[in-house]
Order: structure tokens, then sequence, then C-alpha cells
């Protein structure tokens, strides 16, 4: 069985260097969790590729295995003791839309043992825009209706997007 054409179009966009990527880091109550999301800029919009490691594996209720994914306006992961990396702001959204069409609301990403693997397209954005913003992990799933941020919880992972040097 043979991959669809749409799909074979972008393995070389893959094998190339990202345009941009985010090293993600987990904050106190999650230190093990960490990863890296690639963003390549595509004629078709941004192929976005996240890799994620150390998720909370709490495999009591189905929710616990599934976590909000944004990418936020501000450009630090800093925080405090009550609020881990407050500094990221809310979610990245320079058209004023309502939740979940804000340009940084992205797929959820699904835990497998603690892993978690997500590629997509999406036209919401470009490299340059999202260049020194943060990506944020949150420790529940996106409701897709609370406003302003789909009441996902504390945020627990943390990485700030920069541009790949092609030296």
């Amino acid at each position: 069985m043979s991959l669809p054409q749409s799909i074979l179009r972008f393995l070389p966009i893959l094998r190339r260097r990202p345009d941009a990527q985010a090293e993600l880091s987990g904050g106190p109550a999650e230190p093990r969790l960490g990863g890296t999301v690639r963003f390549y800029q595509t004629p078709q919009g941004v192929l976005v590729l996240a890799e994620v490691s150390g998720l909370p594996d709490r495999a009591r209720r189905c929710a616990d295995r599934v976590f909000a994914f944004h990418i936020h306006s501000g450009g630090s992961c800093a925080g405090s003791a009550d609020e881990a990396f407050s500094a990221a702001q809310g979610h990245f959204d320079p058209e004023g839309c309502p939740h979940p069409a804000h340009a940084g609301d992205l797929p959820p990403l699904f835990s497998n043992g603690g892993y978690a693997l997500q590629a997509f397209l999406t036209d919401r954005f470009t490299v340059g825009e999202i260049l020194g913003r943060a990506v944020v992990i949150h420790e529940r799933p996106d409701d897709f209706t609370s406003q302003p941020a789909g009441n996902a919880g504390e945020r627990i992972a943390c990485g700030l997007i920069q541009k790949t040097c092609g030296c």
C-alpha cells in the first residue's frame, strides 16, 4: 500500500531543517516533561511536528491522557510559584477571534504512555508571525468552548519558538 500523493509531497519538507523550533521543558510539577516542536513554512501553510515525552500518565480517566497545546503571545516561559509559565501570556490571537479560533489554538496532544507525536498543517499563522512566542502544554484537554482559553488548566510545559540557524 502506498501513501497518497498529498502526504508524499510533505516528506521532503520534513527532511530539511525546520524554519523554527521550540524546545519544551516541564514546569515544577512535571520536571521530566520535554520535547521539541518544529515549524516548517510551506506554500500551503505551516507544517508543525511535535514530539513530546514525559507527559503525565494518570490513566484514571480518559481525559487525563489528552493535553491542550497552544501558541501563546508572550515571549518568555518565566513564571511564579503560583503560576508556572505566566509570562507566556494568553493565546496568540492577532485577529481578536474567540476561542477556539485563535491563531494559536492547536490540535490536542494525545499521550501514549507519556509520549506524543503529532504532525499537522495550518494556515492560521506563518513562521515569521510566531517567532519569539511561547508554545505551552496544559494539564487537561481544551474544551474548545470556554472563554478565553478552553478551561485547559495549569501550564505544565513551555518552550520559546526560535528561528533555526542555517549556518
